[in-house]
């Protein structure tokens, strides 16, 4: 079977290694599943995206929603990170991180009251709105509370980003944003509306873009509206063009970030404004691996072969929610014959696999392996359906490693329960 690697996960000595650390040690000292994630994979991604946009007034907005862990986020914030929060959870977890509420983008499709007030009092840089009606209630807290709201619109381009339906998010018919057509009227109104200082335009066409042309397309519409938008003199200051930068799962060629810059920069220079980005599976995806070990083996009467290991849906949920590909291999290379399995996990939906019909190479109970590019939108879409504990995160810096998030005790799932008499 092919082997997933790059400089940062590699086999040495038939051993799958996370820099210089070996993972079976770190499997055996922590235990599956474990989410094992890079440390310098994170600041290269971080540096490769910011250098490749270096001769244009930028900034990056981590979106935390891909790995909210407060190490991950403090990583890139010590870079010169700005944090993308999408509700008053991500808001905490980035406060507690000690971001600076000056470097937040509150975002989001359904802010509520409490989470716009929050914005406000706590001075985040600016909160992006999606509906007319939303920037209203923004103007009212924001007048309750004697605030001006700093705001950003969020435009929906209508162009298809060519990735899953579940994440295209600049189609008209998809929920987020404004439609391209009313928005021109819509900042023309907004302006007028006593607290609300009208400071950017944003968009954000979907996530997991492997071709560059619809970052191109969307780029250029928001371009000439956002000039229509500053000629009817409402001064705007940041053009935000969100993520969705795609990444290496499997057989994809996704752009590099100096592709995008050649093709974006000379529309920026056009603009008088800061750029701003909001990546977030681009700087963590291939950065993380999730370790796993075979429980049992079985073969059905038809010939299918199954795998089932300690690591599920509620580890791992994008494989059974968008059919998503993770590549899976063995922690030690082992000399066996491949064979064509299903790898599944022990909880009780059928849905429950993280590869279907998959060939890997033959493994049997208590082998390890790791289930690759599970760095992003892994522990932070995990759950604790059929009463699983959530397991530990690993940071590791060269050959250093550090728990950053502790595997769940029992007393963890009934924390705050009593039990009735």
């Amino acid at each position: 079977m092919k082997h997933f690697e790059s400089d940062y996960f590699t086999y040495i000595n038939d051993e799958l290694y996370c820099e210089k650390v070996n993972l079976n040690q770190l499997a055996e000292e922590f235990g599956t599943p474990l989410f094992v994630y890079s440390k310098n994979f994170f600041i290269d991604r971080f540096k490769e995206l910011d250098d490749a946009f270096k001769l244009i007034n930028h900034k990056i907005y981590f979106a935390s929603k891909a790995n909210f862990n407060l190490n991950v986020i403090k990583t890139f914030y010590e870079l010169g990170s700005g944090v993308d929060v999408n509700s008053t959870g991500e808001f905490y977890r980035a406060i507690k991180a000690g971001v600076n509420p000056k470097d937040i983008l509150l975002t989001g499709v359904g802010k509520t009251d409490e989470e716009i007030a929050l914005g406000l009092e706590k001075g985040v840089f600016v909160i992006k709105a999606e509906s007319l009606e939303e920037v209203y209630v923004i103007n009212d807290i924001a007048a309750e509370l004697n605030i001006i709201a700093p705001l950003a619109i969020r435009v929906n381009p209508d162009v298809d980003a060519q990735t899953h339906p579940y994440i295209s998010t600049g189609l008209a018919e998809n929920k987020f944003g404004i439609d391209s057509v009313y928005a021109y009227d819509m900042f023309v109104e907004c302006s007028k509306l006593s607290n609300i200082e009208l400071v950017g335009i944003d968009m954000h066409i979907g996530s997991q873009i492997t071709k560059i042309e619809p970052f191109i397309e969307a780029t250029l519409k928001m371009a000439e509206l956002f000039k229509k938008i500053k000629a009817a003199g409402i001064p705007l200051k940041h053009f935000d063009i969100g993520g969705g930068i795609g990444v290496l799962y499997n057989d994809e060629t996704p752009f590099t970030p100096k592709e995008l810059a050649e093709k974006l920069i000379p529309i920026f220079m056009q603009l008088d404004a800061q750029i701003m980005f909001e990546p977030g599976r681009f700087l963590t995806a291939n950065g993380g691996v999730l370790l796993t070990n075979v429980l049992y083996t079985k073969t059905n009467s038809g010939g299918k072969n199954f795998i089932v290991v300690d690591s599920s849906m509620t580890e791992l949920l994008r494989p059974s929610l968008y059919k998503s590909y993770h590549h899976v291999q063995p922690i030690e290379n082992i000399d066996n014959i491949d064979f064509e399995a299903d790898i599944v996990g022990p909880v009780c939906e059928t849905g429950d696999y993280i590869a279907k019909e998959r060939e890997i190479t033959m493994v049997g109970r208590g082998d390890k392996l790791a289930i690759m590019s599970a760095g992003a939108y892994g522990m932070a879409m995990s759950s604790n359906y059929n009463g699983r504990r959530r397991p530990a995160e690993i940071l590791v810096d060269g050959s250093e490693y550090k728990v950053i998030r502790s595997r769940e005790t029992f007393r963890h799932l009934i924390f705050d329960e009593e039990a009735l008499l």
